[in-house]
């Protein structure tokens, strides 16, 4: 998980958090046998570290809202690379630090179901080990994430362009789209 930006719910959420951690530690100190007092500290640290944790993770996704519009892609056959184009959005009442673009390309065969067997099966064996990567390897699902844009207002919009290399071998493609703010 990246740095986030925080607004008032996460501080609001993480006193309460620490709050709790305090009165755990209080109690574990006042624990009459000694040999409690080590792990009590030990559980009270550790929930305290995941209800932090998720507290964040939960108020960054219901008040970071993002919406993705106007999306057009092009392929440039001359350099082999692919253009996204579009607007995000922040539809949400808070500021938001990064908005990332998520890209998920998948080639025809696996998105309809067309596939061969060497589509998935790859042979390995001991001298694959230490063979390195194989150069046959075509990956057929390509994932690429981008920061399109840092700090959004509530309300406000922002344009942008990402480029990245297309697979040539690809023939028929699927893809999927997510924005995230963060």
């Amino acid at each position: 998980m990246q740095m986030t930006l925080f607004n008032y719910w996460h501080y609001i959420f993480l006193s309460i958090v620490f709050l709790i951690f305090i009165g755990g530690i209080l109690s574990a100190l006042k624990q009459e046998k000694k040999k409690l007092i080590f792990p009590m500290i030990v559980s009270v640290t550790l929930v305290s570290a995941l209800l932090g944790f998720f507290s964040v993770m939960v108020i960054d996704k219901y008040t970071k809202k993002v919406e993705l519009y106007k999306l057009k892609s092009k392929r440039l056959l001359s350099t082999e690379q692919v253009v996204y184009t579009g607007t995000v959005k922040n539809v949400g009442n808070h500021k938001i630090g990064e908005v990332t673009f998520e890209i998920k390309l998948v080639n025809k065969g696996h998105a309809t179901g067309n596939v061969k067997g060497g589509n998935f099966y790859k042979t390995s064996g001991f001298f694959a080990f230490f063979g390195g990567l194989d150069v046959m390897y075509k990956p057929q699902t390509i994932i690429k994430e981008f920061v399109v844009a840092k700090n959004l207002k509530p309300g406000a919009a922002e344009s942008f362009r990402v480029y990245f290399d297309f697979p040539p071998y690809f023939r028929s493609v699927a893809q999927f789209t997510e924005v995230k703010g963060r």
